[in-house]
């Protein structure tokens, strides 16, 4: 069969695998539990199959390189999800699960091989030093950097780094002569977790949740609490592609759900035996109805906060099945600022699941989720089969099965009516195209005094939607009008959503762009339904 979606599968995987979970930190705390220190590495056979490389070998070697493959191999050989992080790696995958990182505080393209600013982050030392949207980026430090094909990373390499130090940039900006200098110290700037908090109407609320990192919860509860406010008496909970992170954040959300002191999660490991959490508080949203939405790439904690919900009949599970991460991971710190990700515990859900998919053979593990597609999982449920020895029961006697992530409860196929692989080919050009309009027309938006005006009356005319086609074409973007055709709408819907998304970031991006998700809508419609089990 044609591997049609193939081209999503590595992202998805990747996320998942780069992202891994911080449980190892909540055990060792909770238990007192040190790092296992075995036989020093100087008296192993690796150090001496060094030495003798670097007596021996006919050429000079990179010794920290060579050992740093030689633990990311070892450690590959154990499981899907232990791994080796190098020292200059090591800020950047784990800022992902702090909740920040140190920079300027910019959001930026990279269109012609120039850096355009789209927006300064709100507080942070950009904006307060007066940096604005449609800056252009000429100079950092002493390099020019317009003009010379840089890349997304190159600028993130330039623009970040420890708090309290200096950068120097030049900009030129519409209307000014001059390049204008300024001189920015970094600061810690957020990386948000959860993504936006809306009404859908005067009842059902929904809420996105992007990962689970050191202030997911508080995040959460302050979109909770505005949707309460406002009379949210459903919630819709978006935990798709969310490839997981900080069990404890996962764990204190599931409490808002879970009534009584009920375990959420427990873990077992050869190290530390077996650890409960259990649900603490009385929470926030214990009677409110409640589904969540889960795909292929929902994981890890992710599985958790669903396994939970579900286990105990607390609401909908909509979607797809998700990943299948049953493993908790410790990471050490290395003497020479490297660090391990090491597999220490399984988790299992209230039921007594653990949703590990199967690993024993890793070709088949790394390329289970286009064997999904291949065998037709994501346009039938049908196509699933679980032994007996995988179910299990949830609090009101439902079967649900283990071995392989969460089921749903409620499946939504993919949608086949669209050439997926042709769309994300074409929409890539949609963000930069609405800012390049944006930008240079920014008094036509004027009109649109708030979101939800700008939902029910702006349209994508045929003409701007004529330079869009033009404009992705001159970007590279192969234009088939036939395949054009099947798309139209969905793209007309994804270049209104980004022109929201100018005006009012996420909160005006969401509500449209969800008009075309099928999922959503399917969760939306039976959350509106739902009379509990």
């Amino acid at each position: 069969m044609d591997r049609k979606y193939s081209f999503l599968m590595p992202f998805l995987f990747a996320l998942v695998l780069g992202l891994g979970i911080k449980f190892g930190y909540e055990l060792n705390n909770r238990i007192g539990h040190k790092a296992p220190i075995g036989s020093h590495i100087s008296d192993s056979r690796l150090e001496e199959v060094m030495r003798y490389i670097e007596v021996k070998y006919v050429d000079t070697v990179d010794r920290d390189k060579i050992m740093g493959d030689a633990i990311a191999s070892m450690l590959e050989k154990l499981d899907p999800h232990s791994f080796y992080i190098p020292a200059e790696d090591l800020a950047q995958v784990n800022e992902s699960l702090d909740g920040e990182f140190d920079g300027i505080g910019i959001e930026f393209f990279i269109v012609k091989d120039t850096i355009i600013v789209v927006s300064a982050i709100a507080g942070g030392p950009s904006e307060t030093q007066g940096v604005q949207s449609g800056d252009k980026i000429v100079m950092i430090e002493d390099s020019i950097v317009a003009g010379v094909s840089i890349t997304n990373e190159q600028v993130v390499k330039y623009l970040r780094g420890p708090k309290g130090t200096e950068v120097h940039i030049g900009i030129r900006r519409a209307g000014a002569d001059e390049v204008l200098n300024y001189t920015i110290t970094r600061d810690k700037i957020p990386l948000t977790s959860v993504d936006v908090g809306y009404m859908i109407d005067d009842s059902v609320g929904y809420i996105k949740i992007n990962r689970f990192s050191a202030h997911t919860y508080e995040e959460f509860m302050a979109q909770l609490d505005k949707l309460k406010e406002a009379g949210m008496k459903r919630l819709l909970l978006d935990l798709r592609q969310n490839p997981g992170g900080i069990l404890t954040q996962a764990t204190m959300i599931a409490d808002e759900f879970i009534s009584g002191r009920s375990m959420l999660v427990y873990t077992m490991g050869k190290a530390y035996g077996t650890v409960d959490y259990q649900a603490k508080i009385d929470g926030e949203f214990e009677t409110g109805y409640l589904a969540v939405l889960i795909d292929q790439g929902s994981a890890s904690a992710s599985e958790i906060l669903a396994g939970a919900i579900q286990d105990y009949d607390r609401g909908l599970i909509i979607g797809r099945r998700s990943f299948g991460k049953g493993l908790v991971q410790e990471q050490y710190d290395m003497s020479d600022g490297a660090a391990i990700r090491l597999t220490v515990a399984r988790y299992y859900t209230p039921s007594g699941r653990c949703i590990q998919k199967p690993y024993d053979e890793r070709d088949a593990y790394d390329s289970d989720l286009n064997h999904r597609f291949e065998t037709g999982e994501y346009l039938s449920i049908d196509s699933l089969q679980f032994p007996d020895s995988l179910k299990f029961e949830t609090q009101g006697k439902r079967v649900v099965y283990g071995g392989g992530g969460i089921m749903p409860d409620i499946f939504v196929p993919i949608d086949t009516t669209l050439d997926l692989e042709y769309l994300a080919g074409i929409q890539m050009f949609v963000p930069s195209f609405v800012y390049k309009f944006y930008s240079n027309n920014p008094q036509g938006f004027k009109q649109y005094t708030n979101s939800a005006y700008f939902k029910a009356n702006f349209e994508v005319t045929n003409q701007w939607f004529s330079e869009f086609l033009a404009y992705a074409k001159e970007e590279g973007a192969e234009i088939d009008m036939a395949k054009i055709a099947k798309i139209d709408a969905r793209l007309r819907t994804l270049i209104k959503a980004h022109f929201a998304r100018q005006l009012w970031k996420e909160e005006g991006f969401y509500p449209i762009f969800n008009s075309i998700d099928k999922t959503y809508l399917k969760g939306y419609e039976d959350l509106k339904k739902f009379k509990g089990f």
